[in-house]
C-alpha cells in the first residue's frame, strides 16, 4: 500500500533567538506586508498571513538578563 501525498506543503519552520520576530513572507513584491510577533510565554508564533512557524530556542552561551 502506497502513500498518497500530502495535499499541500507544511509550512515553514524558521529557528529563532529572539521572542519577537516579524515576517514579510520572505517572497519580496511577492510577500506580504512586514507583521509582527511577540511569542510572550509560548515558545512559537505562526504568521497569520504565510504560517510560517517561528520556534523559540534561547542561545545558551548567551547571558541570562531577566
Amino acid at each position: 500500500m502506497s502513500k498518497s501525498p500530502a495535499p499541500f506543503d507544511a509550512p515553514e519552520l524558521i529557528v529563532v533567538k529572539r521572542k519577537r520576530v516579524w515576517c514579510d513572507g520572505g517572497g519580496g513584491a511577492l510577500g506580504h506586508p512586514k507583521v509582527y510577533y511577540d511569542m510572550g510565554d509560548e515558545d512559537h508564533v505562526e504568521c497569520g498571513y504565510c504560517d510560517r512557524r517561528f520556534v523559540y530556542q534561547p542561545d545558551p552561551n548567551a547571558p541570562d538578563h531577566h
